[in-house]
């Protein structure tokens, strides 16, 4: 029997306190959720960078009681890494479970984020999971864990940010049922910044409208807009007394972009949007 190293120290989503990630549902995504985790369907999230996706993911898990093991892919991430590798320990080899694997193993929940920027090979790994087949092959061990009803498969992806050499394979994409998130609706993302950062909304309204004007940029002279979690720092910042203009340059200009022109030219939409 293979031993188990890792402890699940990450598998947490329930707060210190009992309670459940602070979300704010958009649509009918947290339904879709618990159809999904019921009839043991892989889920894959799309949308922008700092819009609520692994934030939803943690909601929905501590909702449901299951433990989530979070794994933000990279390019150096191989099948070993989510699957697990012997290792040496004192002076004998032993097998350890890597996250995917215990999420498997306990019955929970596993978010890959940025799924594409994975390495080829765990796209391999993750195909007999997201079939009817349910199954996680463990070549070095020998085994063939077949999954739980609890456990569920969840990933993500910011289409807009990849390009053709990082995306999904349709063979993949297909195998996965599928939810677009996009930024809150103006009223909505003013309460989510009030709550998540203690300022009040009607301090919110005008970093959440200069938040918007700048997301029109994308595409233009930026990549990307700003996201929800970069307003949630900057009204932070302010609440706990910094001047507002240096919190927007901290949180909303400098995280966008290294280019001196483009950073005076946001600094302008921000002197035209807040007056």
């Amino acid at each position: 029997m293979p031993v188990n190293l890792s402890a699940a120290k990450d598998a947490t989503t329930i707060h210190a306190d009992g309670g459940v990630p602070y979300y704010v549902p958009m649509g009918g995504e947290c339904a879709l959720f618990e159809r999904a985790y019921k009839h043991r369907l892989p889920l894959l999230l799309k949308g922008p960078t700092g819009c609520g996706k692994t934030r939803f993911v943690a909601h929905m898990a501590a909702r449901m009681g299951r433990p989530l093991y979070t794994v933000s892919c990279h390019d150096d991430l191989t099948a070993a890494d989510l699957t697990g590798r012997y290792l040496l320990k004192g002076g004998d080899t032993v097998w350890a479970d890597g996250p995917l694997t215990r999420a498997v193993r306990s019955g929970g929940i596993c978010y890959l984020d940025e799924v594409v920027e994975a390495r080829k090979d765990v796209t391999v790994v993750l195909h007999p999971l997201t079939d009817d087949r349910r199954l996680l092959p463990l070549e070095r061990t020998g085994e063939l864990i077949e999954a739980p009803p609890e456990f569920m498969l969840v990933v993500s992806y910011n289409p807009g940010y990849q390009n053709i050499l990082k995306s999904l394979k349709p063979s993949t994409r297909q195998r996965f049922l599928a939810i677009e998130f996009g930024f809150p609706p103006e009223a909505a993302e003013i309460a989510i910044v009030a709550k998540e950062s203690g300022l009040a909304e009607e301090r919110c309204e005008p970093l959440v409208r200069l938040a918007r004007r700048l997301r029109d940029l994308k595409g233009q002279d930026l990549e990307e807009g700003v996201s929800t979690r970069l307003l949630v720092y900057c009204a932070t910042l302010i609440q706990s007394g910094m001047k507002p203009a240096d919190a927007i340059l901290s949180a909303m200009i400098e995280p966008l972009t290294d280019e001196p022109d483009i950073k005076a030219a946001l600094l302008e939409v921000v002197a035209v949007t807040l007056g």
